[in-house]
C-alpha cells in the first residue's frame, strides 16, 4: 500500500518514468504520508550537483540544481505559483480570484511570482553551494522534505475551495493524518540539526500560512495552491536553512556525522 502510494505521488510530483496506474493514484491521494516520502527520491536526485561542491564554482553547482529540479519535477507545480501570484493581484471576490487562475493568459502577478522565487532559489542554492558539500546535500534534500510536507499539511488542514485535484487529496484526510507525514519526514530533519530541522518546519508552517491566506481570498484550497506550496517552501527552505546553519551550525549543531572527516574521506 505505501509502496504504491509513492508511486503514485512519484507520478504525480515528478517526471520520473514509474507510471501510472489507478491503484497507485487512489493510494496516494488517500496516504498524505507519500508526499514527503516522495520527497526522499526527488530531494536525493536534485541534490546530486551538491556532491561538486567543493570541486566547481557555485555558480556552477547552483545552475546545475535548478536545471535538475526543473527535470526532475517538470513545471506543473511551477504552474500553480504562477495562478496563485494572477489571484493575488487581482480585486474581487473568491469566485473572480478562481476565475482568473483559470485563465490561460500570464498576468503581471504570474511572473512577480515565479520571477521572485525563482531567484530567491537561485540565490538559496548558490548560498548552499558554499557549505561542506554533503551538509549542503542534507540541506536540499530537508528543503524537498519540507516542500512535499507543506504539500501534505493542506491535504490534512485544508478546506477545498472546487471540485478538483485539492478537494481529491483533501477529502478524506484530517489533520491527524498530518502526524504520519510529520513522523516520515522526521530523518531529514535530524541529519544536520538545526538547518535540517528548521527547512523541513518551514514546510507545515508555510501551508498553515498559505491555507489561511487561501481560505480568505480564494474560497479554499486548489490545486494550484498545492503546487505554490512545494515551490515556495523549496525556495524558503534553503535559506531558512543556511541561515541557520551559518548561525548555529558549529555552536549548537548536532550533526549525526562528521561532515568535514566524511567529505575529505569521499573525495
Amino acid at each position: 500500500m505505501v509502496l504504491s502510494a509513492v508511486r503514485g505521488a512519484l507520478g504525480f510530483l515528478s517526471r520520473l518514468p514509474v507510471g501510472h496506474s489507478e491503484q497507485a493514484w487512489e493510494a496516494f491521494v488517500g496516504t498524505p504520508a507519500a508526499f514527503p516520502l516522495a520527497g526522499y527520491v526527488v530531494g536525493g536526485l536534485v541534490a546530486l550537483p551538491f556532491l561538486a561542491a567543493s570541486l566547481l564554482p557555485a555558480p556552477v553547482v547552483a545552475a546545475a540544481y535548478l536545471g535538475s529540479v526543473v527535470l526532475v519535477t517538470g513545471v506543473n507545480h511551477a504552474d500553480g505559483l504562477a495562478d496563485l501570484g494572477d489571484a493575488a493581484v487581482v480585486h474581487g471576490d473568491p469566485a473572480e480570484r478562481r476565475d482568473v487562475m483559470r485563465d490561460t493568459t500570464v498576468g503581471v502577478g504570474a511572473v512577480l511570482a515565479l520571477g521572485t522565487v525563482l531567484l530567491a532559489l537561485a540565490f538559496g542554492a548558490l548560498a548552499a553551494a558554499g557549505l561542506p558539500p554533503l551538509v549542503a546535500v542534507a540541506l536540499v534534500l530537508a528543503a524537498e522534505v519540507g516542500a512535499k510536507l507543506a504539500m501534505a499539511t493542506l491535504a490534512c488542514v485544508g478546506r477545498p475551495s472546487h471540485e478538483g485535484f485539492g478537494s481529491t487529496v483533501i477529502n478524506g484526510n484530517s489533520p491527524r493524518h498530518l502526524v504520519g507525514s510529520l513522523a516520515v519526514a522526521l530523518p531529514a530533519a535530524a541529519v544536520a540539526v538545526p538547518s535540517t530541522a528548521v527547512a523541513v518546519l518551514t514546510g507545515p508552517l508555510l501551508a498553515l500560512g498559505l491555507s489561511g491566506w487561501a481560505d480568505r481570498r480564494l474560497g479554499g484550497v486548489s490545486g494550484d495552491t498545492f503546487g505554490a506550496a512545494n515551490e515556495l517552501t523549496r525556495a524558503v527552505a534553503l535559506h531558512v536553512g543556511v541561515a541557520a546553519w551559518s548561525l548555529f551550525g558549529g555552536v549548537r549543531s548536532v550533526p549525526l556525522v562528521d561532515w568535514e572527516v566524511l567529505a575529505w574521506t569521499l573525495w
